[in-house]
């Protein structure tokens, strides 16, 4: 498979208003044991069930490449996470693959916990890039231009000291950079790209962030469902959950399609091959996701259409995929893994 994005834990040290996901943000006390708990215990269980090779093949000349396991939280490099949970995730994926192809560990991180002893220790478990992702003005203290250049200029110091080097632009996901060094890169949510475009979810939904129409087609896109079913390949990702819930995209269907708790990803996806619905998800043709089961193009169209707090009319193909979800594929009794 080419990517996996993997969200470690839920935990955060902010509550950002644009985020996709209202489990980001601070726990305490209990609270703060059973999120990390929860991360610790199931971690191992999730990789043992990743590809046993973490390879994809170019379509057009069948070259083998090296594929990604981005690892994510909230944030994953808070001292309860880092420890615990992701230091022994990371030594596990470099032992399953070292030998089978090899992987690209990706860190993605807010920026603001980095500390120069702990570049030295992602480095020492083979990350391969540490991706920061909080450049942007939703970030507390981040809100001027000129505090996010003195950020990224200070990271960039610190990661050069350590022999990184710099790439860009986000788009390219990493995906054609070497396989050998180790990089940095830099990116956040920003009016054209993450929050005007997508992100009908979480807080950024409650807090109306998001302008996306239903011509912004999320699906139709890398970390979307595009292409999740044709894993073997090149443009394939899927993303897993702290409690080992698959999901073909990073915003999430309203059901997850399987659990790496109790079933490997390969079998999952295998097992959705053939299904229309997950399918059309693959195809980047959400709107096509229930023609055989009783919902129409323009039904979903329809549905996918959702009354926001100020009384405005939101129209996403995201939407209709919830409603689709909750109505057709939702067992009595609420949500349960496919």
């Amino acid at each position: 498979m080419e990517s996996i994005y993997y969200v470690v834990c839920w935990l955060c040290h902010r509550s950002c208003e644009h985020c996709y996901e209202d489990r980001f943000h601070p726990y305490y006390g209990g609270e703060l044991q059973r999120v990390v708990e929860e991360a610790r215990a199931n971690s191992p269980r999730i990789i043992a069930n990743f590809p046993e090779r973490m390879t994809y093949l170019e379509l057009d000349n069948a070259t083998e490449r090296r594929g990604s396991v981005i690892l994510a939280g909230g944030e994953i490099l808070l001292e309860p996470v880092r420890e615990a949970v992701l230091y022994p995730a990371l030594e596990l994926l470099h032992e399953k693959y070292r030998d089978r192809g090899g992987v690209k560990l990706i860190i993605q991180t807010t920026g603001d916990t980095i500390e120069d002893r702990i570049v030295d220790e992602l480095l020492e478990r083979h990350v391969w890039t540490i991706s920061v992702s909080g450049i942007d003005a939703f970030h507390a203290g981040l809100e001027q231009d000129a505090a996010q250049e003195a950020l990224r200029d200070n990271l960039t110091a610190m990661f050069e000291a350590h022999g990184m080097e710099h790439f860009a632009p986000v788009a390219e996901h990493a995906r054609e950079a070497a396989d050998d060094g180790h990089y940095f890169h830099f990116f956040g949510a920003t009016p054209d790209s993450w929050i005007g475009r997508l992100w009908p979810r979480g807080r950024a939904q409650q807090n109306e962030l998001s302008t996306a129409t239903i011509e912004d087609n999320f699906c139709n896109r890398w970390s979307g469902g595009l292409n999740f079913l044709q894993y073997r390949h090149k443009g394939s990702e899927v993303s897993i959950e702290p409690n080992g819930n698959v999901y073909p995209c990073c915003v999430k269907t309203r059901l997850p399609i399987g659990n790496l708790l109790e079933r490997k990803l390969e079998e999952i996806l295998e097992g959705l091959v053939g299904n229309p619905v997950y399918e059309a998800i693959s195809m980047g043709h959400p709107e096509r996701m229930g023609i055989t089961r009783g919902w129409s193009v323009e039904k979903f169209l329809e549905k996918s259409k959702l009354t926001l707090p100020s009384g405005r009319v939101y129209h996403n193909l995201c939407v209709g995929c919830d409603r689709f979800h909750e109505e057709r594929l939702m067992p009595a009794g609420g949500l349960k893994v496919l």
